[in-house]
């Protein structure tokens, strides 16, 4: 443990000092999912503003059983970044409905976002099996349980292929597609981009709430720092700032240096001019094409897709070929 505690420290460590020295400043968004980070994220999921979590989980629960029905044999269910699966439950429940006995590997950064979802679903769900996997599957290995004659159906759910750009997100889904076989799934969660039925705005309020939960998430980053690395940022010194960025179909979270000023870290001295940001995340937005076109680029052929009535967000399943 000391040495994944070591190991983990590092690697905040590098890209910190990686992104905080590079022009623009950059962060990346898996510094967020700390313990205090994956609390933060649990919350904004059931604000009024974030859509996202209320209309995925309306599609999972209309279509749950389609996914078994066309999985044509019995499935072991791995997701990426689980965190709690919250909306997992209704998954693995339609899972039961068609097998027995159903192994679920969660994998997340967060060992206690994996301990309430081990435990919440063990206690709620007979049948299903649960073996987490605390890994960061964007920069580490991980390995995946195939009991015999199932096949796997990968989660990777949230949009949360949206916080990555093209080329990392298809690194992710090859990253994956390695430790598949031919005939094995991916069910993916994509948020749309904005259009006729879904304004720009509605978008904007979904990273930008009322309550300040994903200011506080976003400003978390900073705390992380000051925690782990011994860091001294003044998070009043930084402002929440959410953009949408048209050309990229993207929604932008940044931290705005409120006022001039000098942060140590690590034994290094970093300035912020007044108005200078650290670009902490970015949200990419899909279209059809864009997905059909990101799961081709990873081998994955598309096999059904599925939207709320207001075309906000897609529910895709695509076949490892």
């Amino acid at each position: 443990m000391i040495e994944t505690l070591d190991a983990l420290r590092e690697a905040v460590l590098q890209e910190a000092i990686g992104g905080l020295t590079a022009s623009p400043k950059t962060l990346s968004p898996w510094l967020f999912y700390d313990e205090r980070g994956s609390q933060l994220f649990e919350q904004i999921t059931a604000l009024p503003e974030y859509y996202l979590t209320r209309v995925e989980r309306s599609i999972l629960a209309a279509h749950a059983d389609d996914v078994f029905l066309d999985a044509g044999a019995e499935v072991t269910i791995a997701e990426l970044g689980a965190g709690t699966a919250a909306k997992t439950g209704l998954l693995l429940e339609a899972a039961t409905r068609f097998q027995d006995e159903v192994l679920y590997q969660p994998i997340d950064v967060s060992p206690t976002a994996l301990e309430e979802a081990a435990t919440t679903i063990t206690a709620n769900i007979p049948g299903v099996s649960v073996r987490p996997r605390v890994a960061n599957y964007i920069t580490e290995q991980f390995a995946l349980e195939r009991p015999e004659q199932c096949r796997i159906l990968a989660l990777y759910i949230g949009s949360s292929i949206g916080n990555f750009t093209p080329s990392e997100a298809t690194a992710i889904l090859r990253n994956l597609r390695a430790r598949l076989q031919p005939g094995d799934s991916l069910l993916l969660g994509t948020d749309m981009a904005p259009g006729k039925h879904k304004p720009i705005a509605t978008l904007l309020a979904a990273y930008d709430d009322a309550a300040g939960v994903t200011a506080a998430f976003n400003k978390n980053i900073l705390a992380r720092l000051n925690r782990e690395l011994d860091a001294d940022f003044d998070l009043d010194a930084f402002g929440h700032r959410a953009r949408w960025n048209a050309s990229q179909s993207r929604i932008e979270m940044h931290l705005e240096s409120l006022v001039p000023q000098t942060v140590l870290l690590a034994g290094k001295r970093l300035h912020f001019a007044q108005g200078e940001t650290i670009h902490t995340e970015n949200s990419y937005k899909f279209t059809d094409a864009a997905v059909a076109g990101l799961l081709a680029s990873a081998d994955f052929e598309l096999a059904h897709t599925w939207k709320d009535a207001n075309q906000y967000f897609s529910v895709t399943v695509a076949r490892a070929v």
